[in-house]
């Protein structure tokens, strides 16, 4: 990766994201800037990154184009932000799910993008498959047919990202639901405190008499009891219900900052400040 695809790759991220809300640039924004345009004075900043995300995607499409790209083609055009929701960067045994749709069901979306290799991806869908019964792959043009041989005879799903940049309608396997592989265990261990607080006692009308040393594991005994078909939808229930954003609110932010906007948990949106920072000529 050179200096220039590298500073693409940091571009995109909460904390250039974060600095833009405060009405600030980011080292990384003016070195691409002064890098990118001849005279970047003359344009506003939302000029500038709706001209900088498209350079990016001919060069360099890192993972965050394609979950950027995912989002707004399924969650802010096949579904809405009404009905479903997605996660990003969930933690399922020693792997990490990319992106995540639930609204009746729940699909994992393992991101491989130009720049990635295939190594881990069978011990990560193996991973995926003890949370979720939903799993697929999305991967460039390229990596079709290798990835449609490769799970030809299996429940994961191919997507792939065109080099027009859109899910590709023909060239795709849609994955198919598999729950044999489910465990409480796994389960379990996708949900904060208070999530499986709730669920153990609306369940069970109680809490565990334990000490503050010994609560998760009892909690985590009293879940393991609740029927796995049930505790999985009451799981996905709680996953579900972690995202509340307007789809006037998120439809407001430019397409290439959208998943930025949408995952972003420590200062929340501000969409007042991030238009302000935008419609401002850009200046060192």
């Amino acid at each position: 990766m050179n200096t220039h695809d590298n500073l693409y790759n940091k571009l995109f991220t909460q904390k250039v994201f974060e600095a833009f809300m405060s009405k600030k640039g980011h080292a990384v924004y003016h070195a691409l800037a002064q890098a990118d345009f001849q005279h970047p004075h003359l344009l506003s900043n939302g000029e500038i990154i709706h001209e900088l995300y498209p350079r990016m995607s001919k060069c360099y499409r890192n993972e965050y184009f394609y979950q950027n790209t995912l989002l707004n083609t399924l969650l802010l055009g096949k579904h809405s932000v009404r009905t479903t929701t997605a996660l990003s960067q969930v933690t399922v045994g020693k792997a990490v799910a990319d992106f995540i749709l639930i609204n009746g069901k729940a699909v994992v979306y393992e991101i491989k993008s130009d720049l990635d290799s295939f190594d881990r991806l069978e011990s990560q869908i193996e991973a995926y498959y003890h949370a979720f019964d939903y799993v697929c792959v999305v991967a460039p043009e390229s990596s079709f047919s290798k990835l449609n041989t490769m799970f030809s005879n299996s429940p994961v799903g191919v997507y792939v990202l065109t080099k027009r940049n859109t899910i590709s309608a023909k060239q795709k396997k849609e994955p198919v639901a598999d729950s044999s592989r489910l465990s409480h265990q796994a389960l379990f261990k996708l949900l904060r405190k208070r999530e499986y607080e709730h669920i153990v006692y609306s369940y069970h009308g109680f809490l565990p008499e334990a000490t503050p040393v010994f609560w998760y594991e009892a909690c985590e005994a009293l879940f393991s009891k609740i029927p796995l078909d049930q505790a999985y939808r009451v799981v996905l229930k709680a996953l579900k219900n972690r995202v509340s954003i307007q789809q006037e609110q998120i439809q407001a932010v430019p397409y290439s900052l959208r998943s930025l906007a949408y995952f972003n948990k420590e200062t929340g949106m501000d969409n007042g400040s991030l238009q302000s920072f935008l419609n401002q000529q850009y200046r060192r």
